[in-house]
């Protein structure tokens, strides 16, 4: 039978004694001290990256939908993307197509007022410390017209429901990866499609 060597007790505790020391130096090294807003101060609208301009400005989803979209209610946007795949019938297109139209012309006259907004709402900083009561009505503006915009694509997916077959719908939902059903065919269509909101 072979013994083991034993270490001595002094040299167990001196290398216990040093682990949180290597720890800490390996984390050190490894990571940058916490910065989560580095470089925002760069940007022109402190609430609002390039990314978010573009997006409200086409007029796109910005992910205000999801409440209706990852509950089974398609909008309108992803649904025109995936027409083929769910055989929805010229009709369907055609009046799918002109619920995107109004919503994508409303959304986008409703995203430069955020857009506007929230840049106020920056400047006015900028500039020193605003009133309070000043303050008050800049982030009043600024919600009131992003409540504005949401309601704008949620509504889009109160309409287009009922212009669809449960089993288009059922088909859609397994497409974008929703549910249980969500399996082959929605790596099939992640591939060919975003995962944004609409």
């Amino acid at each position: 039978m072979t013994t083991r060597p034993v270490l001595p007790l002094a040299l167990v505790l001196s290398a216990l004694a040093a682990m949180p020391v290597l720890a800490q130096q390996h984390d050190v090294g490894n990571h940058t001290p916490s910065a989560p807003y580095a470089g925002l101060d760069q940007r022109e609208i402190p609430t609002l990256s390039q990314d978010d301009i573009a997006e409200l400005r086409a007029g796109a989803g910005w992910g205000l939908a999801l409440p209706a979209e990852l509950q089974g209610h398609p909008g309108p946007a992803h649904l025109l993307e995936l027409a083929d795949e769910i055989a929805l019938s010229a009709t369907q297109t055609a009046e799918i197509e002109e619920i995107h139209d109004r919503m994508r012309t409303e959304a986008i006259a409703a995203g430069e007022r955020l857009i506007a907004a929230e840049a106020a709402l920056g400047a006015a900083f900028a500039d020193g410390l605003p009133e309070r009561d000043h303050l008050r009505e800049l982030v009043d503006a600024a919600a009131a017209t992003r409540a504005e915009l949401r309601f704008i694509h949620l509504s889009s997916h109160l309409a287009t429901p009922r212009l669809l077959r449960g089993e288009q719908i059922a088909h859609y939902n397994r497409l974008r990866g929703y549910g249980d059903g969500a399996s082959e065919d929605h790596d099939a269509g992640s591939a060919r499609h975003g995962h944004g909101d609409e």
